[in-house]
């Protein structure tokens, strides 16, 4: 057929598309198949020891055995209903993991967990707490993924926070003959400038060349908590300029509840991971982030699941005062179930935890979503792979090529985080290679490729 356009129009247009799609490609290329962590916790730098994740695993399964010694016992302090065999299998888990894996994400605070000390102290801390790590690493104590956060490249705080970093970094690869451990991140909390994130960017470009580190080797997350972080001075969303300051290396952005609530004017008593401004904020920071394969984490609930009374040295507590921890304690967990459930809806599948007798109600929360709904995500996934990326209608529910990655994703992050085993992912037609090969596109082609095979 005839066309009116001839090569005179259509290549320049054609070349400056491929150019606008490449740069499109380039800073959205989807989400990242590496395992992102359902759970950081945050310590002081001045309480961080090289066995200091195990040490709280032990806490939080002791706080879990006295508090809800069994499944029956959890599901009611929780106000779980229906299935009994459902409720037992997940705490099985629950209590596998906070043996096997506490803590999946560390984060050595210098900041609102450490507090301003003096400048020689805080020298001690860095380098103690590098001396640490190294130690961590050769005893294989650290957890999977690991970092420091620094104080806010504010004027009065920046030369702190760089001096920090650069005695952290310097000591730990001094201790370890030059290695760095794996998933490691530098934390930059309250940036409301891009040229901020530059600077940190900068930072640890420098450091990887002084001290022989491979390139990208030193990543970043940011701290979202200032509405500055959200929308910038010129009223576009800020987290794209910090992700292009970042020049490559921002691996996530963590939202932070309660610093953003109070630089929105909410008083305290109204300061909650369900407040509507903190919803908007996710918001921004989700639709901003999406396609990038940057990784993005909530908040953390900060009424802790402590009981208000110990017994005294070689004394027990009445029955009044265990009833009344109990129900504090139940009361605090119902509250962080709530407002894991309530990230898990909105998108998000990390979030903080701020003490070991969290573990339990983090843990048990995102596996329940998981498992509910694995039966469903199960024969959808299957029925898709078998029809080889032909869309197709479910029930309800229409399945497109997007939905298979979605769904996949849906079967990764519940085996990364211990709710789903391998075997139960198979019950998807899916082979283990295919599972760890993270692509839904490479398992489609594979499988074409095998029915083209056979036809021949």
């Amino acid at each position: 057929m005839k066309m009116t356009l001839g090569s005179d129009v259509l290549k320049p247009i054609d070349k400056e598309l491929t150019a606008a799609l490449g740069r499109f490609n380039k800073q959205f290329p989807g989400e990242s198949p590496a395992r992102q962590p359902i759970q950081t916790l945050y310590g002081g730098a001045q309480i961080f020891k090289a066995d200091t994740a195990s040490k709280l695993g032990v806490v939080a399964l002791r706080s879990l055995e006295e508090y809800a010694p069994d499944a029956a016992s959890f599901a009611r302090a929780l106000g779980w209903k229906g299935s009994a065999k459902l409720n037992k299998l997940i705490y099985d888990r629950v209590v596998e993991k906070l043996k096997r894996e506490p803590v999946e994400d560390f984060r050595i605070d210098f900041e609102d967990g450490y507090g301003n000390r003096p400048d020689a102290e805080e020298d001690h801390h860095a380098a103690f707490t590098a001396q640490e790590t190294a130690r961590g690493m050769k005893a294989g104590t650290l957890p999977p993924f690991i970092g420091i956060r620094t104080k806010p490249m504010t004027q009065e705080l920046k030369m702190r926070a760089i001096r920090t970093l650069d005695i952290f970094i310097t000591t730990l690869v001094k201790e370890t003959g030059g290695q760095l451990p794996e998933n490691f991140v530098v934390t930059l909390p309250k940036p409301v400038m891009a040229e901020q994130v530059r600077a940190m960017a900068r930072l640890l470009s420098a450091l990887e060349k002084r001290l022989k580190l491979p390139k990208n080797s030193l990543l970043m997350e940011l701290m979202v908590e200032m509405p500055q972080s959200i929308i910038g001075p010129d009223g576009a969303s800020n987290m794209s300029h910090f992700v292009e300051a970042a020049e490559g290396r921002c691996r996530g952005a963590h939202f932070g509840v309660y610093d953003y609530t109070a630089s929105n004017n909410i008083t305290a008593a109204y300061q909650d991971m369900k407040h509507p401004v903190c919803d908007f904020a996710r918001e921004m920071q989700r639709v901003s982030l999406m396609g990038t394969g940057i990784w993005i984490s909530d908040g953390a609930t900060n009424i802790m699941p402590v009981g208000p009374h110990r017994a005294a040295p070689g004394k027990k507590l009445t029955p009044i005062q265990k009833k009344e921890n109990r129900e504090v304690v139940h009361r605090a967990w119902r509250l962080m179930h709530e407002h894991v459930q309530h990230s898990l809806y909105t998108g998000y599948y990390q979030g903080w935890d701020l003490h070991p007798a969290q573990f339990p109600i983090r843990y048990a929360t995102v596996y329940r979503f998981f498992l509910e709904g694995l039966e469903a995500a199960s024969l959808r996934l299957k029925t898709f792979v078998e029809k080889a990326a032909q869309a197709t209608l479910i029930g309800d529910v229409f399945d497109d090529a997007a939905t298979g990655q979605g769904l996949l994703n849906y079967f990764l992050r519940g085996i990364n985080c211990g709710a789903i085993t391998e075997k139960e992912a198979q019950a998807t037609g899916l082979t283990i290679e295919e599972l760890r090969g993270r692509s839904f596109v490479k398992i489609l082609d594979a499988r074409k490729k095998k029915v083209k095979r056979r036809s021949l």
